[in-house]
């Protein structure tokens, strides 16, 4: 099987395979177009797209796949500095299609005007080898919350093994059309919003914007959302109403709070599928559509992929669902590596060969995991205990006034960690959410400090950046 069999005629065809902001393609014209594209590319090594939600970044994925050319997808909302280090550090030798910014001096691209249908399916897999192979596919640079953003090297076989493990998790299949309007610069929006279609064969909806009244209109079978998207849709009951007919609604890169998985529940008929992923690991866990779907779970490990909790000793945890330790994968779908980074990418696996993800979990004897959070933000040492700022931001969300609520530990010099609430709400006092919480935490988890604030910092694709978090 070719990496994006949909192109290579394995479903067939269909006139409305692809439409991304209102504007709609077949598999025939979208592979005739990326065949076109990928004749003024082969061999150029790493290309950029400019990322923005249009069929053409469809289209310029795609023809760089199919030359065999790794592709650096660039935040469109960029600053120059991030864009100008993106760039040089992944060497790219030219824009696919046009992009906004009159700062970058490297070639453009044009893409063409769509052209006429294939008339076989099939050439564009011919020439499209077994996705077997670590050939890199994709350069994701991260976030950058640690300093400049690293290029993580996704190769085609991870895309096609992690694809086909949420195929089977989610009996995601041709048959189904999957609506979202993420980004198509992360993995989420891209990989399984984009690639996800092209490799397992459903129809594909990108909404442009992931609003409320867009997910409503899109009549499809599978919706992918982030937290912030599924707490709008909630917030506006008809539109959440209009997605009963829905087969499957995925929610991931951040926790999904209780209300607002007992909201999606309630409204749209179905309790939501929770994942969990990386950047580097694609994802690797995940509740399945036969299976039970908790809150606050982000479910059991995917076909390929093993995991353990360790603790501060380096020693695996029993799985007893309470015990929180770091949570370490190995998986079919991992990263090469960092770019130009060896010593980096080296230090983020054990000798053993298992990857340090960096986040807190727990795993219970079932095998079901509740990720804590990040290490370094979301475990809370406080007065000798072990905290999971999850559990403290769930006990205040509980709070019909709570709108969001954010939960860092600030160095104490009596507690080593004093825990502090930041939250988003209307008519609270700290008065009150300090009784509310009293009758649903230990003492030693309570927030020392609650602040309440007009709103808390997200990044593009609505995680919260406790980093940029500080007391007034």
């Amino acid at each position: 099987m070719s990496l994006l069999p949909a192109l290579d005629g394995a479903f067939g065809d269909r006139h409305d395979a692809v439409r991304v902001a209102g504007e709609s393609t077949s598999w025939s014209v979208l592979a005739a177009r990326a065949i076109d594209l990928a004749s003024a590319v082969e061999g150029a090594g790493v290309v950029a797209v400019a990322a923005a939600p249009t069929l053409d970044t469809v289209v310029a994925v795609a023809a760089a796949l199919r030359a065999r050319v790794a592709v650096v997808p660039i935040p469109i909302d960029a600053g120059p500095d991030e864009r100008s280090h993106i760039l040089r550090d992944s060497g790219a030798a030219c824009f696919l299609g046009s992009h906004p910014w009159d700062d970058v001096a490297i070639e453009s691209i044009p893409l063409r005007a769509a052209t006429a249908p294939m008339r076989s399916m099939h050439a564009i897999g011919a020439a499209d080898p077994d996705p077997d192979d670590e050939a890199v596919a994709m350069i994701m640079y991260t976030s950058g919350t640690t300093g400049p953003p690293k290029g993580v090297l996704v190769s085609r076989r991870a895309i096609a093994l992690g694809l086909d493990a949420l195929a089977d998790a989610w009996a995601w299949t041709s048959d189904d059309t999957l609506a979202h309007g993420l980004p198509l610069f992360h993995v989420h929006g891209l990989i399984l919003g984009v690639l996800g279609p092209l490799r397992l064969g459903s129809a594909l909806v990108h909404t442009g914007r992931p609003t409320p009244g867009a997910y409503a209109e899109a009549n499809a079978s599978l919706y992918f959302g982030v937290p912030t998207v599924w707490s709008r849709i909630v917030a506006e009951p008809a539109a959440a109403r209009s997605l009963r007919g829905a087969r499957l609604l995925v929610s991931g890169s951040a926790a999904l709070p209780a209300p607002v998985f007992e909201g999606i529940a309630s409204l749209c008929g179905q309790r939501p599928i929770e994942r969990y992923g990386m950047t580097e690991s694609l994802i690797t866990l995940s509740t399945r559509a036969d299976g039970e779907r908790r809150p606050g779970s982000v479910g059991t490990t995917l076909p390929g992929v093993t995991t353990r909790c360790i603790d501060e000793a380096g020693e695996p945890l029993v799985p007893d669902g309470e015990s929180v330790g770091a949570l370490e994968v190995r998986a079919a779908s991992l990263f090469t590596g960092y770019l130009n980074q060896p010593a980096t990418t080296a230090g983020c696996f054990t000798d053993d060969g298992w990857f340090r993800t960096g986040d807190a979990a727990t795993i219970g004897a079932d095998g079901f995991h509740r990720i804590v959070g990040r290490q370094s933000t979301d475990l809370i040492k406080t007065g000798g205990f072990r905290v999971g700022a999850g559990e403290v931001e769930g006990a205040l969300l509980a709070h019909p006034a709570v709108r969001e609520a954010a939960v860092i530990g600030v160095p104490d010099t009596d507690l080593g960690q004093r825990i502090v609430a930041f939250v988003v709400g209307d008519g609270l006092t700290t008065i009150d959410l300090g009784a509310f919480v009293a009758c649903r935490l230990s003492q030693h988890k309570r927030p020392r400090r609650v602040h309440i604030v007009d709103a808390l910092p997200r990044n593009a694709m609505g995680k919260i950046q406790k980093t940029k978090l500080t007391e007034p």
